[in-house]
């Protein structure tokens, strides 16, 4: 879900000017109060996230193309799931579906470790290269179906997905620590419900955040590539 309201200071090439405003505009305006994750959003520069010919974009409020049909999330949207993961400096944090890393590397100023899992080769090496050149060294990126977790290194403090699912898959429920937070977009191919999970002595408690539209998550627990295919419009 694309919210309106924000403003776009990305047409200039002043980025840290931008990424100010973006964080008191379009995400401490809409309710996000945590410093933790306010910090975080305004460290990590969005610009180098994005193609070249997008960085005088990287800061307005929307989603943006990033290549192979994925899209860099809105900013808000970003700091929205972060939040819901309520991180600690402790925490181990799985992200499926990373696209082009920018996700990762907020959570990882707030977390001990991140380990995220790309579906798609030159995206998962694209995102890997930029990470460690930016100097996020506490993320691994691997290659693989994200719907399936990340079994090697489970359990996880919270796992985030950055891709909408027809429904929650259970892997990522068997990988999820006691006490641990998923962050998930789950509904149709259009049009999804974000919900914040969490596992309390093996059951699941269940919170709506907000309504939004992602790209479709592939994998065995995802849709068929051929949904992918037919979905169109900017999803965040």
């Amino acid at each position: 879900m694309i919210f309106g309201g924000g403003s776009c200071s990305g047409a200039t090439q002043d980025f840290a000017a931008a990424r100010h405003e973006m964080v008191v505009r379009q995400i401490r305006s809409r309710g996000i109060i945590s410093s933790g994750v306010l910090d975080a959003m305004a460290s990590v520069p969005r610009h180098e996230f994005v193609p070249a010919a997008a960085q005088a974009s990287a800061y307005c409020d929307e989603a943006l193309p990033i290549g192979g049909g994925q899209t860099i999330s809105q900013p808000y949207m970003v700091a929205l799931m972060t939040n819901a993961l309520q991180l600690t400096s402790t925490a181990r944090v799985l992200e499926v579906g990373g696209g082009c890393g920018y996700q990762a590397a907020v959570l990882s100023l707030l977390a001990q470790e991140v380990i995220v899992v790309e579906l798609q080769p030159a995206l998962a090496s694209a995102s890997r290269e930029r990470l460690a050149r930016l100097g996020y060294c506490n993320v691994r990126v691997a290659e693989g179906d994200g719907s399936l977790g990340w079994p090697a290194g489970a359990p996880y403090d919270a796992i985030l997905v950055s891709a909408a699912a027809p429904a929650i898959p259970p892997p990522l429920i068997e990988q999820l620590a006691e006490g641990g937070r998923l962050a998930i977009p789950v509904g149709g191919s259009q049009c999804q419900d974000l919900l914040r999970i969490l596992k309390r002595s093996g059951e699941l408690a269940r919170e709506s955040l907000c309504a939004c539209r992602f790209v479709p998550l592939l994998g065995r627990y995802g849709w068929p590539s051929r949904v992918a295919d037919e979905v169109h419009g900017s999803p965040v």
